[in-house]
């Protein structure tokens, strides 16, 4: 039997927007896979279209260093994170600290739609 992929799907405030329409538009795809998020994206998604999405807590509140701690468990394999490069984030250091721990990993990480469409459609996975 095949193990399904967990993917997380993170976006920073100014990217939710982003984040809903590259998950309407790669929702058949997404179906495929079991997903959790961050608080607010998880539930944006989740309200958007429908897939089961479940939610951590938010990025400030330490939601990223839960998944962060999902990736080190080995029980996510995929993190969309939808970063905002031009806004400075009050919980940096977790950003960096996720980003890093995905490395560590060898967790796939994307941070822009482009690279999102690549990842959850490679037949590497």
């Amino acid at each position: 039997m095949k193990e399904v992929k967990t993917v997380a799907l993170i976006a920073h405030d100014n990217k939710k927007q982003l984040m809903i329409e590259w998950a309407i538009k790669n929702k058949t795809v997404l179906e495929k896979y079991s997903l959790c998020g961050t608080g607010t994206t998880a539930k944006r998604v989740s309200d958007a279209t429908g897939l089961c999405v479940k939610g951590y807590l938010s990025g400030p509140l330490g939601g990223d260093q839960q998944i962060g701690a999902r990736v080190a468990e080995g029980t996510i394999d995929i993190v969309i994170f939808f970063c905002d490069p031009l806004q400075a984030q009050p919980h940096d250091p977790d950003v960096k600290a996720l980003l890093r721990i995905a490395n560590v990993y060898n967790v796939a990480i994307a941070t822009n739609p482009a690279t999102a469409d690549l990842v959850i459609t490679s037949s590497l996975l």
